[in-house]
């Protein structure tokens, strides 16, 4: 199966009550442990390179690397996906590349702006058969080279939703309802500590999202800043030489209720980086004689495989999907 667009796992995903799992890439371990699992629960996926991804491993390598996915899970669709495309220019680069779908993130600028340079990109993707996430409202923290500060975020207004989507003609719709870009979220003064002493985030805003499924029935939207940060992986950096206090995520189940709404997208890439982070410290403290770079990203690259079938199975709820 070659690579599609998401226009027909996000119809089944909203109708199912589901939602795909979109997974950011950076390396073949990475690409490696995201598609087996998903061969393993026969469940579809969009994998996703942002700007900096492409500045790291080159446009180039990253669509060979996707495209040998494919050839090696022939029987799950696969969807290859620009992260916050910035602008045009880097949208086009990469429908011109061989990506199935975009987003161009303008979620920054004034309203008007913001259709004006999504209705740019819609025209020319659909022209190429590819297409088109926007955003509106502007989530805080840190994901590669987006950077939003807590007071410069703000919650996606539900009467903009229907001007905004009929205007650029998008195919998604990426908004915000209290998730966060990184592995440090929340402050510690944001959220609150359970009787474990764990912090506990505020909860998503489903009121919004529920408000704009009333406005835009059946249309597909997306969550970014939805990793959860499994905390036996923070552990595990911790207990190994790491520093990480307080790093806390999105609750999983409030993660699942929102993919049994209209949300057919959800992004995770903190949650992937802390497993292989969290298991190539702990495989040098254990083994610091080792060097070769197989040794340690082959277990990186199963607790990675581990982490997403969790997540395909327990929280999207898209196994056995494709």
């Amino acid at each position: 199966m070659p690579l599609v667009t998401s226009t027909e796992m996000f119809k089944k995903a909203y109708d199912g009550g589901y939602a795909i799992g979109a997974f950011n890439v950076n390396n073949m371990e990475i690409v490696q442990g995201i598609t087996e699992a998903c061969r393993e629960e026969h469940a579809p996926v969009i994998l996703q390179v942002s700007k900096g991804a492409r500045a790291y491993a080159n446009h180039t390598y990253l669509v060979k690397l996707v495209e040998a996915a494919v050839a090696e899970c022939p029987e799950i669709p696969v969807v290859l996906h620009l992260d916050h495309g910035p602008d045009f220019e880097t949208c086009k680069s990469c429908i011109d590349g061989g990506f199935t779908s975009v987003m161009i993130d303008a979620s920054s600028k004034p309203f008007a702006e913001n259709i004006e340079i999504t209705r740019k990109v819609v025209e020319y993707a659909h022209d190429h058969g590819v297409v088109v996430e926007a955003e509106l409202g502007t989530l805080a923290g840190v994901e590669d080279e987006v950077k939003v500060s807590a007071e410069d975020s703000s919650y996606t207004h539900p009467e903009e939703v229907e001007e905004f989507v009929s205007k650029t003609g998008c195919d998604s719709l990426a908004i915000a309802i209290g998730t966060s870009h990184g592995a440090y979220k929340f402050t510690a003064a944001q959220c609150t500590r359970n009787e474990k002493g764990i912090l506990v985030p505020p909860p998503l805003r489903f009121d919004v999202l529920e408000e704009v499924s009333k406005r835009l029935p059946g249309f597909p939207i997306v969550l970014h800043g939805s990793s959860s940060v499994p905390q036996n992986y923070v552990k595990m950096i911790n207990e190994h030489g790491g520093k990480m206090p307080d790093a806390v995520g999105i609750p999983e189940e409030q993660l699942r209720k929102a993919a049994t709404l209209s949300v057919c997208k959800i992004n995770i890439d903190s949650d992937l980086r802390l497993a292989m982070t969290g298991t190539i410290r702990q495989f040098f403290d254990e083994h610091p004689d080792k060097f070769d770079p197989r040794e340690y990203l082959k277990p990186a690259r199963a607790n990675i495989k581990e982490l997403v079938r969790h997540k395909l199975v327990d929280v999207l709820g898209c196994a056995g999907k494709a």
